[in-house]
């Protein structure tokens, strides 16, 4: 019965500690996904930044396939990427500010007016350089909008 009891209990231990370590895993992971996201994001951005101030000569195929690129992003379904608890109060992964989760329209708010300023980057881009120029504020503002409320700084 003794045996019983301690096989149980460690049992139970066990799962606890496994569920745990899942749990951190999984936001560790939802952390590195959204990062990963924020990346593809930049990259697509530094070539179409680059090319409306001039450092880089316009190509309007590398304008539309950076545009498309960054479009096709901001589709991605971000519920998994953010999950409780990935904040920066619980975890020095992330940059994210815990009111986020409390004001999660206002959060979708601004990720719609970035997949409608990627949309419209996306119907400029290729079209010649004083479009992408054009096209380029309202994404940088997009993205600027929800950074600057939701973002911490970099330390």
């Amino acid at each position: 019965m003794k045996r019983t009891f301690a096989l149980t209990t460690l049992t139970a231990a066990l799962t606890l500690v496994g569920a745990t370590a899942f749990a951190d895993g999984h936001i560790d992971n939802a952390i590195k996904a959204r990062q990963a996201q924020m990346q593809l994001y930049a990259f697509s951005l530094g070539t179409l930044g680059a090319m409306a101030k001039g450092d880089m000569d316009y190509d309007a195929a590398a304008a539309s396939a950076a545009a498309d690129n960054l479009a096709a992003v901001t589709m991605l379904h971000p519920g998994a990427f953010w999950p409780q608890g990935s904040d920066s109060a619980s975890n020095d992964k992330s940059r994210a500010k815990a009111d986020m989760w409390a004001n999660y329209p206002d959060v979708q708010a601004k990720g719609m007016a970035l997949g409608e300023a990627a949309a419209a980057m996306k119907a400029a881009a290729g079209t010649d350089l004083a479009a992408l120029r054009g096209a380029i504020g309202a994404v940088g503002g997009a993205c600027g909008a929800c950074h600057k409320a939701y973002r911490e700084p970099a330390n």
